[in-house]
């Protein structure tokens, strides 16, 4: 059983990889290249084809949605299927949005993306600490979300949801306690704006990506034998 859903997660995971990497070759990587004309100066040759570019794009995308797709959706989704709320499809949404909360929300909250050619005033071991930091907290809060939704049981569902969604606003204690990363660049801060939504973009619709994927494979078929040998409880 656990190697079919590993097996699921992965499927889920090259498909939106894949979507992911088409997005990064044909969207992000053009942004980026007219990004570089405030580093460098307008003219010249890049100094990597943009097929290579793309080739590369893609194949780190692929790489991006196997990992995510067999941890999240392979691994995390075994175990937390039965306490995960709503239908098939919302228990693949709320660990998406668990995921990116996880890897890309909570630590862009302190570091967001910043467009090539901008330097950080913060040293690299100090914005890795915290973006790890912030991975953990991240993680707590989702966690802390999902045990106060089940906790609510009975109640309507907007109690619920809008209760599940009040620890993220424990996220605001790292964020006021981070160190000021100031940045220095020439990009024009409307452009620098448009890029970090470039990037949110596309890991949200990875995310999304994944979780639709997934609930198109659906769910292992759990066998008479295996019923019989580990009975399911009704709750």
């Amino acid at each position: 059983m656990a190697t079919d859903y590993l097996e699921r997660g992965a499927l889920a995971g090259v498909v939106g990889g894949i979507a992911y990497g088409l997005f990064t070759a044909l969207v992000a990587n053009p942004f980026v290249a007219g990004l570089e004309t405030f580093e460098h100066g307008h003219g010249g040759e890049p100094a990597v084809s943009s097929l290579t570019t793309s080739v590369v794009s893609v194949g780190g995308g692929v790489l991006w949605g196997l990992l995510f797709g067999i941890v999240a959706f392979g691994i995390a989704y075994y175990f937390l299927e039965p306490v995960l709320p709503g239908g098939p499809v919302t228990k693949r949404l709320v660990l998406a949005a668990a995921g990116f909360l996880t890897v890309s929300g909570a630590p862009w909250l302190v570091l967001p993306p910043q467009p090539p050619g901008v330097e950080q005033s913060l040293a690299t071991g100090t914005r890795t600490a915290w973006y790890a930091g912030m991975m953990v907290a991240g993680a707590g809060v989702a966690v802390a979300s999902g045990l106060v939704y089940r906790r609510l049981a009975g109640r309507r569902w907007p109690v619920r949801t809008l209760a599940g969604l009040a620890p993220l606003a424990l996220l605001a204690i790292p964020v006021a306690l981070a160190p000021t990363a100031t940045v220095h660049g020439d990009v024009p801060a409307g452009l620098a704006t448009a890029f970090r939504w470039t990037v949110v973009f596309g890991q949200v619709a990875l995310w999304a990506t994944l979780a639709g994927v997934h609930a198109w494979l659906g769910d292992p078929v759990v066998s008479t034998a295996e019923t019989d040998e580990f009975p399911v409880s009704a709750d």
